[in-house]
């Protein structure tokens, strides 16, 4: 059978709406960067749009954190533009389009689920993610991709959190990684505050600016791989932590009558007021 069978053997017959929906948007799309189309649009390269990317996929994580689906559902849009966008100017260079992007998708999803699409055995998530991950090994071999180092497979252009989570994954992979026989993370502790001991002596010794970067550096690698260890992912429960934030701080601003109420307050009454807010949130 097919891939394309397959496909669509897995989700049904096509629901006519849905495909004229996309249809309609990648036509507007090849409009706007078309003769005669938006200026703003027609200038844009695969460079310029990459921040707007990167915005849009936190927005994307911020609605599904307020539960927000409305607000969801807008912004996937906004997400799928950026496909659109990509796929568009690659049509244009003659490098691909978004038929090619979607018939690639369609054969990744088929070739690393055998566990749904042929006879491979995988009874749980665990072996779900072994099995994805041997087939994308053998894809790279099979594709010949070259690198100096096991670690090059993941790209320096991600963010630095997720950067450092990968890489520590991919090391223990090999067995490079911190001790963890009883799940207590025990080793991971030791060398946080090992390296906390070194940003401490470093800035004690008059660090340069560059010295207390690298230290502290290595103090967050720690942290992204302590997380690791502990099945928490470090990104999420960061915006967790700025979503709490938020609210004391507005408790406080609150309790204090505005910004203008904060500026007046000294170190030990902001201090008070911070506390007050922790109580506050608790009690609700």
């Amino acid at each position: 059978m097919s891939e394309e069978s397959f496909a669509v053997d897995a989700m049904g017959p096509k629901d006519p709406p849905t495909v004229n929906s996309i249809a309609e948007a990648i036509a507007i799309m090849a409009r706007l960067r078309g003769p005669g189309g938006c200026p703003w649009d027609r200038e844009q390269t695969f460079d310029s749009i990459k921040r707007h990317t990167l915005e849009e996929t936190y927005e994307v994580f911020d609605a599904i954190e307020r539960r927000a689906w409305p607000d969801l559902k807008d912004e996937l849009g906004d997400l799928l533009l950026q496909v659109l966008f990509y796929s568009q100017m690659a049509s244009e260079a003659g490098y691909f389009d978004i038929g090619d992007v979607a018939e690639n998708l369609n054969a990744k999803l088929i070739r690393r689920h055998p566990h749904i699409f042929s006879d491979v055995a995988a009874t749980d998530a665990d072996a779900v993610l072994r099995n994805w991950e041997l087939i994308k090994r053998d894809e790279k071999k099979a594709a010949e991709v070259k690198t100096a180092s096991m670690l090059d497979e993941v790209p320096r252009s991600m963010p630095a959190m997720l950067e450092a989570a990968k890489l520590g994954s991919k090391a223990a992979k090999v067995g490079f990684d911190w001790p963890d026989a009883d799940g207590s993370a025990s080793e991971l502790f030791d060398k946080l505050q090992e390296e906390i001991g070194e940003l401490r002596f470093e800035l004690r010794s008059g660090a340069s600016a560059a010295g207390a970067s690298a230290e502290l550096g290595d103090i967050l690698f720690t942290i992204v791989n302590l997380a690791r260890h502990l099945k928490i992912d470090p990104e999420f429960a960061l915006r967790e932590t700025n979503a709490k934030f938020r609210r004391r701080f507005a408790t406080m601003e609150s309790a204090a009558g505005g910004r203008d109420g904060l500026e007046r307050r000294n170190a030990a009454e902001l201090e008070a007021l911070w506390v007050q807010a922790k109580l506050v949130e608790r009690e609700e």
